[in-house]
């Protein structure tokens, strides 16, 4: 067995970086690398392309772009040309001409105030949310970096998740990892913006220590953390000794900033894991601060309709906001019970947030009124009950321009994969924080919210789920029970088994299992209309999961 003997203190700076805030990113830099001096670090290492923000996208199609994040890093360079420290940060940087590409996704090093060393990621993902080899070069070589007696394996995201003991499926021929440790690296850095989805923690931890193991080296692994648009990271930056001993973690869905010494092969943990269940709850309450924050806002609407989804939904917006900048309003229609008014009133309060109450009942009969000649001799349909959604929806826009307030969704996952919504009308808002959260598990998230106390009424957790859109209405009239619904769609929607799989697995109809992937089929022209959805599973809706409208599928 190899006995690692290096001793370099390192900083794991966890920053929660926005998209083309090159100002306020170095300046985020600047201040953690004094901390970590501060700290006694020698070397302090930023998560990946924390100079302009993860995922940048299209912007680096722009020339002014790229340019301004080489000019962020000198920024950093000489702001920190007089401290004992050096610095690792991701950042853009121009691409051999060669490569047909004009950018580079890199670790860069600064030292007394210039670049001293640099390295571009090799492995590019192009799957689910990532679509890195529409942008960057891979890089074609990879040194080591010689810091202090260190040789260290400087490597980004993905190159770290190609271990061939530990994946039996691999995506890439390279393994970055194994090339710099035959070069005789001594300690693997890793930066990171690894998206967060139920789990993936876990597996992180798994891989990275399989890795530590492997080679009998340490392995130091910082992740961002943050809400960029649909996705969120959860940080949760590692330090592992070579034995695959935890040895450093910090902080999930927040910044942190750990300092570790390589030499050190047993160490407290600084912070333990949270349950899935609070991860993911976290998961999105950081996912809405940030997006509407980042988004320049700061308040939030939610209809309350006296139901489970909008509940929760409000409980996330006042953890993500603060209770003074989130109003529910309520809009009972002629087929709203009065507890539902009542139940919305209760959850107000005990959340803290303002009320509000505008009744459409006399907006419904105009609506109708204006269209009956049009509709004369037509029965009332799923057409009136959608009218109803549409003038709630309209309501809400208008307060949303008035206040300058974004107003939030709350339609789950499992009404999103069937259609069980309206478009312009309970789909109407700028982000969709539960549209990657099953029924089933809605109600698990609602638990977790009561665990100190009753939040979320009990009348609300337990009532039979409605829409209210027509007298009696139930969601079982339209749909299977959501214990039998989830299921189907966990394993159409997330892992794109077949109806017969499905049926077999879980012992269903097939079908029953068929309808309901019918039901998935039809509604794809629905889901792209939809707001930006939270990312909190492996397979969301929204830009990792893209399917055509037009088209004729066999079920």
């Amino acid at each position: 067995m190899v006995v690692y003997t290096g001793n370099v203190k390192i900083a794991l700076a966890q920053i929660n970086p926005t998209v083309g805030d090159f100002e306020g990113n170095t300046a985020k830099i600047l201040a953690f690398t004094q901390r970590a001096l501060d700290g006694g670090a020698q070397l302090v290492v930023f998560p990946e392309l924390c100079v302009c923000g993860y995922p940048p996208a299209d912007l680096l199609e722009k020339t002014s772009f790229v340019a301004r994040a080489q000019e962020a890093v000198e920024e950093i360079a000489a702001a920190t040309a007089k401290q004992e420290i050096a610095v690792v940060c991701g950042s853009v940087t121009p691409a051999p001409a060669q490569t047909g590409k004009h950018v580079l996704n890199s670790a860069v090093m600064v030292r007394g105030g210039r670049v001293e060393f640099m390295q571009s990621k090799t492995l590019l993902p192009f799957y689910d949310v990532f679509d890195e080899q529409r942008y960057f070069a891979s890089a074609d070589t990879r040194r080591l970096c010689q810091f202090e007696g260190e040789k260290l394996a400087v490597t980004i995201c993905e190159d770290a998740w190609n271990d061939k003991s530990f994946w039996q499926n691999r995506l890439y021929e390279r393994d970055p990892v194994e090339e710099l440790m035959q070069a005789g690296g001594s300690v693997i850095l890793n930066i990171s913006a690894s998206p967060y989805w139920r789990g993936k923690r876990q597996v992180r931890l798994e891989m990275l220590s399989a890795i530590a193991r492997r080679h009998s080296r340490p392995v130091l692994m910082v992740n961002q953390v943050g809400g960029n648009d649909s996705l969120i990271f959860d940080g949760t930056s590692l330090a592992i000794a070579a034995d695959g001993t935890l040895i450093a973690q910090a902080k999930s869905f927040d910044e942190d900033l750990i300092v570790v010494d390589t030499a050190v092969r047993v160490a407290e943990v600084s912070a333990p894991g949270e349950a899935e269940e609070a991860a993911v709850y976290a998961a999105l309450v950081l996912g809405t601060r940030d997006y509407i924050r980042k988004c320049s806002f700061s308040k939030a609407l939610v209809a309350l309709s006296g139901g489970i989804d909008s509940a929760l939904v409000a409980a996330i917006a006042v953890d993500a906001l603060g209770a003074e900048n989130v109003v529910g309003v309520g809009m009972p229609s002629p087929y709203s019970s009065e507890g539902s008014v009542d139940d919305s009133r209760a959850l107000a309060a005990n959340l803290g947030i303002r009320f509000e109450v505008i009744g459409i009942s006399q907006l419904f009969v105009d609506f109708n009124q204006a269209l009956e000649p049009l509709f004369t001799g037509y029965k009332p349909d799923i057409t009136e009950e959608n009218i109803q959604s549409r003038i709630r929806g309209s309501l809400m826009m208008a307060l949303s321009n008035k206040f300058s307030a974004l107003v939030l969704t709350t339609g789950n996952k499992s009404e999103m994969s069937v259609g069980y919504c309206t478009l312009y009308g309970d789909m109407v808002g700028a982000l969709a924080v539960i549209g990657d959260v099953m029924k089933t598990h809605v109600y698990e998230l609602c638990r977790y919210v009561n665990r100190n106390g009753e939040r979320i009424p009990r009348t609300i957790i337990e009532k039979q789920p409605s829409a209210e859109l027509r007298p009696d209405q139930k969601d079982t009239d339209s749909l299977p029970p959501y214990n039998v619904l989830d299921p189907i769609l966990e394993g159409y929607v997330e892992r794109y088994e077949t109806p017969e799989e499905i049926a077999s697995a879980h012992h269903f109809s097939l079908d029953l299992v068929r309808w309901v992937v019918k039901l998935v089929e039809r509604s794809e022209y629905k889901r792209q209309q939809a707001a930006p959805v939270l990312k909190v599973t492996q397979k969301s809706f929204g830009m990792g999961r893209r399917f055509p409208i037009a088209v004729k599928v066999q079920v």
